[in-house]
This record gives structure tokens, C-alpha cells and sequence, in this order.
């Protein structure tokens, strides 16, 4: 019986079934006030609480359970935010455990939320979960730097950070975009959010020189494609200029430059960036490499392999690792209408279809 035409999947790779069960750790990982950790009992963060929501809502469109704790991951954010803006860096059962509070995390739900908006077509979710992109977004304007930058966070005393993050700010670029895309949807229009996209954007193209020097993380290679800042002939230049650096064939994408190390995350974020630029056999490649990583038995994924020890590194199984295996699937097959948020496309096609 062929798959039915809602069903995720990547043939030869992952099927259906495979990702429905990546996707139940995530559900099983969820505490009773809605946040994803990390693992069961562990911490966690906005950034990767909302790769988890994101994930659930495209496995939710076959899986009812699914679609419902994304509703309550995205839910949790609005209790859990800032009395002046953003989130905490990090949660524990729940509660904040730092005051410090990251650009990328505020940022981060508008990416969620609009990608909800767009699998679900559910307009009265959207409306009651606004004001939680506008505050985040807010948050992150206010962050800016004299160039138009963003610095990557405001410190526990409340004095923003002395630095901004290349990836920090193609990800903010992404969220901007996607804050203004809902908001058009909405009847809510904030045109000073795109202008502040096409700043970041131009910075990202022309004056990387303005951002801390993080060149030896894969993350600042592929990430301002993934962000949509770098697109067509630019896109692909810089994927060819660092591939052999951070692509390890049969294995994955390295994390660092440095270090032995493969991740799926990394590799699965790689591979969303490929699909944004068109060059789905690669993509499908890279995703095929990384699945020594998944675990047989219940379908969960390990975050890396060190390659030199030949060992799991580090001995964990983040849930946000399977959430980017799941998007990376559906960025690749453009499965869901969420795809079109990684894909950049998402002007091409009416909302709910």
C-alpha cells in the first residue's frame, strides 16, 4: 500500500514508522508544563524546545498526541518568558536557572509559530500566540549594535553582550523574516522587522568581519544559508569553499573544524541548507551518512560520534537532535507547507494547503 500523501518520509533512508517513533521521544521527553528538555530529567532551552515543537507539529499531522504537545511546547512559552522581554538560557523542571537571555532563543519562536501557522492553517492559535513573537522579537531589536548587528545576549545583570555571533544573527535573520511573514497573515504588519532582516542580511553578506570569530564551528558556514541570508550563487560558493573542512564522507558533518567529532544535528541542519539551495541528492547523502547515529530499538538519536575513539560522544540522546533529523526529512520531501520556513518559499503557496 503506498504511503499516504501527508506521510513523511524519505525513501531508502527513513520511513514513515521511523520517524513517528523519532518523534515519540520527544513526546515522552515533555514535562507537564509543556517544555521539551534535552533528555528525560534534563535541561532545556528555548532554541531547542521550539526545533522540538516544530518537529511534532509535522509528525502531528498523522499523530494526534504529536500535535498536541507541540500546542502545549508552544503553549509553555508564554508563562515562561522574561518580565522584560526574551527567555531565560536555560530551564531546569521547569524553572530558570540563569538570568542570562540569549538573542537566538527570543528569536527563535517567530520561526516556530509561523511554521505552525503554515502546517495547521490554525489562525486563532496564531492570533493567541502574537504576542509572544512580538515580545521575543522586540527583545532582540533592542539588542542591536551600532551597525545594525545584533549582540548575541543580555547578561544576568541586565547590560547587553559585548559581541555579536554570525550564527546568532543569521538565525535572528530567519526569525525576522518569519515574524513579519505571520504578522502579514495576521493583518499585523511590522515592516521594521524586515528592514532590520535586510540589515542583517547585508551585513552576513558583506562585513563578516563584524562577528566573532566562531569560523571554526560548521554552524557559521552553513548557517547563513539555512537562515536565508546567503542565497543562489553566493549560497553555493560558500558551501564549496569549507566542505572538505567540516564534510566527513560515510559520517556526517563535523561540529567543529578542530575536533574529530560528527553530530546529527549539525549534519541534519547542513542538509536543510542544501535543500534551500536546491541540491536534494546531496541532502539526502549527508542525511543517509548520519543514521549510524540512530538507535535501532526505539528510533532515538544519539548527538555525535567521535570518530577517532571510534566511541557515542557525548553520552546523550537530545531531542532536539531527532527534531532537525525530522525537519531535514521534510525540508528534502517539502512533505508539509511548514518546509517552505527552511526552503524560503513560503510566498509561493497559499497558507493550510
Amino acid at each position: 500500500m503506498a504511503p499516504a500523501p501527508e506521510a513523511l518520509y524519505l525513501p531508502g533512508v527513513l520511513s514513515t514508522e521511523q520517524l513517528h517513533l523519532s518523534a515519540h521521544y520527544m513526546a515522552r521527553s515533555q514535562e507537564a508544563e509543556g517544555v521539551i528538555p534535552w533528555f528525560p530529567g534534563g535541561h532545556a532551552d528555548v532554541w531547542d524546545h521550539v526545533e522540538c515543537a516544530m518537529a511534532l507539529t509535522v509528525t502531528g499531522r498523522l499523530v494526534p498526541e504529536h500535535a498536541e504537545a507541540a500546542r502545549r511546547a508552544y503553549l509553555w512559552l508564554d508563562g515562561s518568558r522574561h518580565p522584560d522581554g526574551g527567555w531565560y538560557a536555560k530551564y531546569r523542571q521547569g524553572r530558570a536557572v540563569t538570568e542570562l537571555r540569549e538573542a537566538n532563543h527570543a528569536a527563535y519562536p517567530a520561526v516556530g509559530l509561523f511554521h505552525h501557522l503554515l502546517v495547521t492553517g490554525d489562525t486563532a492559535f496564531a492570533e493567541r500566540m502574537w504576542p509572544v513573537v512580538e515580545s521575543g522579537l522586540e527583545f532582540v531589536l533592542a539588542l542591536r549594535g551600532e551597525q545594525g548587528e545584533v549582540l548575541w545576549a543580555r547578561s544576568e545583570d541586565g547590560s547587553p553582550g559585548d559581541h555579536a555571533l554570525l550564527t546568532v544573527c543569521a538565525s535572528v535573520h530567519h526569525a525576522l523574516r518569519c515574524g513579519a511573514a505571520l504578522g502579514a497573515r495576521l493583518g499585523r504588519e511590522r515592516p521594521e522587522w524586515s528592514a532590520a532582516a535586510d540589515r542583517l542580511a547585508e551585513l552576513i553578506q558583506n562585513d563578516e568581519g563584524l562577528f566573532s570569530d566562531r569560523s571554526r564551528f560548521s554552524m557559521d558556514w552553513f548557517y547563513p544559508i539555512l537562515g536565508g541570508a546567503v542565497r543562489d550563487e553566493a549560497a553555493k560558493a560558500r558551501i564549496a569553499e569549507r566542505w572538505d573542512t567540516f564534510v566527513m564522507p560515510g559520517l556526517g558533518v563535523r561540529c567543529v573544524s578542530d575536533q574529530p567529532w560528527v553530530t546529527a544535528a549539525e549534519s541534519s541542519e547542513l542538509v536543510m541548507a542544501l535543500a534551500a539551495m536546491g541540491e536534494t541528492e546531496t541532502g539526502v547523502r549527508i542525511l543517509r551518512d548520519v543514521q549510524h547515529l540512530r538507535d535501532a530499538d526505539d528510533g532515538v538519536y544519539w548527538t555525535g560520534y567521535q570518530f577517532a575513539e571510534q566511541v557515542r560522544w557525548p553520552v546523550e540522546r537530545s531531542t532536539w537532535t531527532s527534531a532537525a533529523v525530522i525537519l531535514a526529512v521534510d525540508a528534502l520531501t517539502g512533505t508539509t507547507p511548514g518546509s517552505r520556513v527552511f526552503l524560503h518559499t513560503w510566498e509561493q503557496e497559499p497558507v493550510g494547503v
